[in-house]
């Protein structure tokens, strides 16, 4: 069978994930919060610059030519860093799946990181955007299948910002879906955000999808989704990110 990639790009010595990149990177950490259980559940590690500079300032440099090794060297540094940090909750990544040419072989990688840094594949959350486009939603679908069969957790980021999350949803179920803050700002007051939400949390209740709610930012949005029996929160209510640092949460 042809292959649909480029050739380069398929065989288990690709040069462009190996290639070395002109500009390093970090991380900062923001919690997650389980509101029932009381306890931070994971934190998403967040792209800065080496000194803590925006994610915008590091994104804003990969290209068609380096995004490979950008995507690869990112789970690695992730993985790594957060270890170091004595991490022993759940580690969301994002990551990019256009730079995802075949599942098993690209997640080497992350497996070998996650072996030597001793971090149980089974805390390791992937997460990609609904926004981020995807020419072939099948590939999607089989880079998300081959993750859970690896033991890693999946999940579609900030689902409401883009054309196609309910399109997306039909192809593959993943994990978790995380509402994208758009939808959750002002909810309280917001009667539109209130029925799309109410009508989401019902969806993923049927599909057995669990439901991660981000941005939040005050107490009346926090209460409104508490109510609705959401329970895994993220936003600057708790905590901002920390660079190179896990904040602590009081509960």
């Amino acid at each position: 069978m042809t292959s649909r990639f480029p050739q380069s790009l398929t065989g288990f010595d690709c040069k462009q994930c190996a290639s070395p990149l002109d500009f390093d990177f970090s991380f900062a950490f923001q919690p997650i919060v389980d509101l029932r259980q009381g306890r931070i559940w994971g934190y998403e590690a967040l792209v800065r610059g080496r000194h803590g500079e925006s994610a915008t300032s590091v994104l804003s440099r990969v290209n068609d030519n380096n995004r490979y090794a950008f995507d690869q060297l990112c789970r690695v540094k992730a993985i790594t860093l957060a270890a170091a940090l004595g991490l022993r909750q759940i580690l969301s990544i994002n990551f990019l799946p256009n730079a995802v040419y075949e599942p098993a072989h690209c997640i080497r990688s992350t497996l070998e990181a996650a072996r030597q840094a001793g971090f149980p594949a089974d805390r390791i959350m992937f997460e990609v955007a609904e926004s981020e486009r995807v020419p072939q939603p099948g590939h999607l679908t089989r880079i998300f299948e081959y993750y859970r069969s690896q033991g890693f957790i999946t999940a579609l980021d900030d689902f409401g910002s883009g054309h196609s999350g309910l399109t997306l949803l039909s192809c593959f179920l993943p994990t978790i879906i995380k509402i994208d803050m758009a939808l959750i700002r002002d909810i309280p007051s917001n009667r539109a955000k209130q029925v799309i939400v109410t009508a989401l949390l019902d969806i993923c209740q049927q599909l057995d999808i669990k439901v991660l709610a981000e941005g939040i930012e005050t107490a009346e949005e926090l209460a409104w989704l508490e109510d609705r029996g959401v329970r895994l929160i993220q936003g600057y209510y708790f905590a901002r990110p920390g660079f190179e640092c896990l904040p602590h949460v009081s509960l």
